[in-house]
């Protein structure tokens, strides 16, 4: 007879499952609001994701996951304006565009370590903003890109119109998303990035290429948050320079701290809790207005009380008991 399964293992797959059941119930049980924030909360776990898979994974702290979020946005929403409505197609070409760019400009930013690499990512960042800004025949500017027609998830189908449709969409695309990027921590490659990040010259000493690793997971992260940005005109339908501004990055990795570095569903729990402080909980009458002074303060409780994050958080003995029995 084989093992039985962890109790910590077990509770977090019934947990996992639950969560995803509630996601795909969701369009059935709640409104067109509800629906529309569930689905810009799987947009940014994907941005986070990207985000952990630098910060967590490689030892790359980054505040420039916005300017590939930002080029994916702007990729997809060119592609589904002037050549198909296609989505699958629309986040082929915004992950290969920004994977592109990210390669060209990675090349420089993996060269660097520490505050050093995060300062080359936030003017990236800027750079990025300013290109969205200043570059009004693509990108029409600060006024953004509106017209953007709905989706077509495959080709002869409907097009997406409704906000519930369009939630599944995006929910279909974040758990295959989920699933690749969970199962690359097992991978040889996920053993050499975090060999980098706890010892990079041992690393180079026995042979390691360790510049060309780094280059290899910072466009990886690229095309991630490329495909997060093309999920974010699916569900908007609009694209404008802010997207590709600071507070997006900065939100993104505040996510990743909070929900603890290097855990894949620890970055999605922290995205989830940084969006609806920002949006739900910043918004009600008590603490109106006072959304980033929230977020500061679960920062500072997320540093001093969890240093391993939400990921780190174990239940009681006594509530895992009965699962190993």
């Amino acid at each position: 007879m084989s093992p039985a399964a962890p109790a910590g293992s077990t509770t977090r797959r019934l947990s996992g499952s639950a969560v995803v059941a509630g996601l795909a119930a969701a369009p059935f049980v709640l409104g067109p609001y509800a629906i529309g924030t569930l689905s810009r909360i799987l947009v940014f776990a994907l941005l986070a994701m990207s985000v952990n898979l630098l910060t967590g994974l490689t030892g790359l702290p980054t505040l420039g996951q916005s300017a590939y979020f930002g080029v994916g946005a702007y990729t997809a929403a060119i592609v589904g304006k002037r050549l198909t409505e296609i989505g699958p197609l629309q986040l082929l070409v915004a992950a290969g565009v920004s994977a592109l760019v990210a390669a060209v400009t990675g090349w420089l930013a993996v060269r660097a370590r520490g505050v050093v690499f995060l300062m080359l990512t936030l003017a990236i960042g800027e750079i990025t903003y300013s290109a969205a800004v200043n570059w009004k025949p693509l990108t029409n500017g600060t006024d953004g890109m509106s017209g953007i027609p709905p989706v077509v998830p495959l080709p002869g189908a409907a097009a997406l119109e409704a906000d519930g449709l369009v939630h599944l969409y995006v929910l279909a695309v974040f758990l295959l998303l989920f699933t690749a990027v969970s199962h690359l921590g097992a991978t040889s490659f996920a053993l050499a990035l975090r060999g980098i990040r706890d010892n990079e010259s041992r690393m180079s000493a026995i042979g390691y290429p360790t510049r060309r690793y780094a280059l290899t997971a910072y466009c990886g992260a690229g095309a991630l948050a490329g495909v997060a940005g093309g999920l974010w005109v699916s569900v908007q339908r609009f694209v404008s320079p802010g997207d590709a501004g600071f507070e997006i990055a900065a939100l993104a990795l505040l996510a990743v701290v909070i929900g603890g570095s290097g855990s894949t569903g620890g970055a999605c729990a922290g995205a989830a809790l940084v969006w609806l402080t920002r949006d739900y909980l910043g918004n009600l009458e008590v603490v109106a207005g006072r959304g980033p002074l929230l977020l500061g303060l679960f920062f500072v409780a997320a540093v001093y009380a969890l240093p391993r994050g939400l990921a780190g958080v174990r239940l009681p003995p006594r509530l895992t008991r009965k699962g190993t029995a």
